[in-house]
Order: C-alpha cells, then sequence, then structure tokens
C-alpha cells in the first residue's frame, strides 16, 4: 500500500464537509479550505499530512505534482477527470502536457512561484480552438507542499473543467494567473517573458482506462 493512502502520523482526518457552504462551493475552494486547515500558522502542510479521505468527494479532481526541475513538476497522483481532459493516462507526465507550447513558459513561471515563494496560484484557463469542438474553460489552483527534507517540492493541486468535455485531449492557454503568497498579501497578476515552444509528449498516447474515482501514486 502506497505512503499516501496510509494514515498520516498525527492520525487526524480533515473532512472536506467541515468547510462546505452549500453545493455552491466548488472543487477549487474546497481544497483550498483543506489545505489552510492542515496549515501550522504561516506554514506549508507536508505531503503526508495529506490524507485522500479528506478529499474523497473531489478526488477525481485533484493532483499532486513533485518538482523535477526549475519550472518542471510531473504528475504523481492525478483523478480521473485530468486522465479524461487529456485522452490518456497522465501519471508521470509533467504538468505542462496540459498546455499549449505558446503557454508553457507561462505555467512553468508559475510553477516556480508556486514553490520558490511559496505561494498559493489560481489561473483561469481555455482550451485551444479545434475545428468541431467548443473551447472548454477551466479553472485549476496550485497549493504548495513540503516534501521530504522540509523542502516545498510537491504541490496539491485541482484542475476541473466547466462543461463538457468532449473530443480529447485539450491543451490549455491560460486567460487569469494570481498569486497569494503563503504568509499573506494581495493578488498579483504573474508576467512572465515570452515562452519558447517546446516538443510534444514525450511518451506515445494511450486508451483511456475506465473511470476509477481515485487517486494514483507513480512507482
Amino acid at each position: 500500500m502506497s505512503r499516501f493512502f496510509e494514515q498520516p502520523a498525527s492520525d487526524k482526518i480533515i473532512p472536506l464537509e467541515r468547510f462546505r457552504s452549500g453545493k455552491s462551493l466548488s472543487p477549487i475552494r474546497q481544497a483550498e479550505a483543506y489545505w489552510h486547515a492542515l496549515r501550522d500558522g504561516a506554514t506549508v502542510p507536508r505531503r503526508s499530512q495529506i490524507d485522500p479521505r479528506g478529499l474523497e468527494n473531489i478526488l477525481n479532481y485533484t493532483f499532486v505534482v513533485e518538482r523535477i526541475a526549475p519550472g518542471i513538476a510531473r504528475f504523481r497522483l492525478a483523478g480521473h477527470h485530468l486522465n479524461e481532459l487529456a485522452g490518456m493516462e497522465v501519471r508521470g507526465m509533467p504538468l505542462t502536457c496540459f498546455f499549449t507550447p505558446a503557454a508553457r513558459g507561462q505555467i512553468s513561471a508559475v510553477l516556480e512561484h508556486t514553490f520558490d515563494a511559496p505561494s498559493v496560484a489560481e489561473l483561469t484557463l481555455k482550451s485551444a480552438a479545434r475545428r468541431g469542438a467548443a473551447p472548454l474553460e477551466a479553472r485549476m489552483i496550485l497549493l504548495p507542499l513540503q516534501g521530504e527534507h522540509e523542502v516545498v517540492d510537491r504541490a496539491l493541486g485541482v484542475l476541473i473543467g466547466d462543461g463538457p468535455v468532449g473530443n480529447t485531449p485539450h491543451r490549455f492557454e491560460i486567460g487569469t494567473t494570481s498569486l497569494l503568497p503563503v504568509t499573506g498579501g494581495q493578488k498579483q497578476p504573474v508576467t512572465s517573458a515570452k515562452p519558447t515552444p517546446t516538443p510534444g509528449f514525450a511518451e506515445p498516447q494511450k486508451p483511456m482506462t475506465a473511470a476509477i474515482p481515485h487517486l494514483r501514486l507513480v512507482t
């Protein structure tokens, strides 16, 4: 059994129901409230504190990424909704796989802010227009986490499309981006240099698997 599904050392589960204020509360807000509940003062929560039982009603939209190089993070865990949006299994792939070549420099800059500041990042997204398919709007949040040795190199996130998934894969452009430092402050728009196009997927696409309403661990 993976460490993700083990009971945290604190033996304390914080259920999302504690933060609900009605059906209008989105998975983005629920994940943010859960993350804040795990904080100790102004510190960043530890990856080991995350318990899937506390996130069970939004697991389909939830993911965990790990920083592997400056501006690059790969999926360690991903809910089924992300696989649906990509049209394939995304675990082990970089977060940039969800973005157009023109937007990959922007998301890399956002990742650097998330890990280095650290900051909570929230983005509005819109899929690139394709023949016979309406653009899909989506939202994403990245919530920094401490990995080993108290280094902030993980992030808990939510990605959710606003509408039917339709034809896949979806590649998103970034609409607005806001950052909120963990220590407080006002959200500020992110600016980045003109992005350099990068190659597409490094791995061949795989057919979508059956819906599995939980996160998976990359071994």
